[in-house]
């Protein structure tokens, strides 16, 4: 009985090391819900407003996949998958071991950009355009926010282009 209590703590405290985490803050909002890929400028920012619109306002849940409730991973997942048609990793972990990485000041709209947010956790959202990037917010669920808001500026780690 004790080991069984004893894993159930270390698991919970693994997951919430590893968890997605943010602060709350205001969402910024343009919308031109136009659809899917232009050549050689990344993904279609029309697209990933598209899922903003979609998907605005619906709750973080650790490990969800729907709109009931979703993770900032998951919601990178789903986002790839449902408007361009990409198969990505689940984790926020296997997602950063994609692609390439790229400066910051090189960011293209659909380029993943990682957040180191605790000592063992990260989270993951998708650029969009004009400093603005979309991700899932465990205190606002899924919004935009602003690359140099002091939270997300000061939390950088790399950004990736798959």
């Amino acid at each position: 009985m004790k080991r069984i209590i004893a894993q159930y703590f270390i698991v919970a405290a693994i997951s919430l090391l590893v968890s997605c985490s943010s602060i709350q803050e205001k969402p910024s909002i343009r919308s031109d819900p136009r659809p899917i890929v232009k050549p050689d400028v990344g993904y279609s920012v029309h697209a990933l407003y598209s899922q903003y619109h979609e998907w605005q306002g619906v709750r973080y849940q650790r490990g969800g996949m729907s709109q009931r409730g979703i993770d900032c991973s998951g919601f990178v997942h789903v986002t790839f998958k449902s408007k361009f048609g990409k198969h990505l990793p689940r984790t926020t972990y296997m997602q950063s071991q994609l692609g390439r990485e790229v400066r910051k000041t090189e960011l293209r709209p659909g380029d993943l950009v990682f957040f180191r947010t605790g000592p063992a956790s990260r989270h993951v959202g998708i650029y969009l355009e004009k400093n603005k990037f979309l991700h899932a917010s465990e205190r606002n669920g899924v919004m935009i926010s602003r690359l140099d808001h002091v939270y997300w500026k000061s939390n950088y780690w790399k950004s990736v282009r798959i």
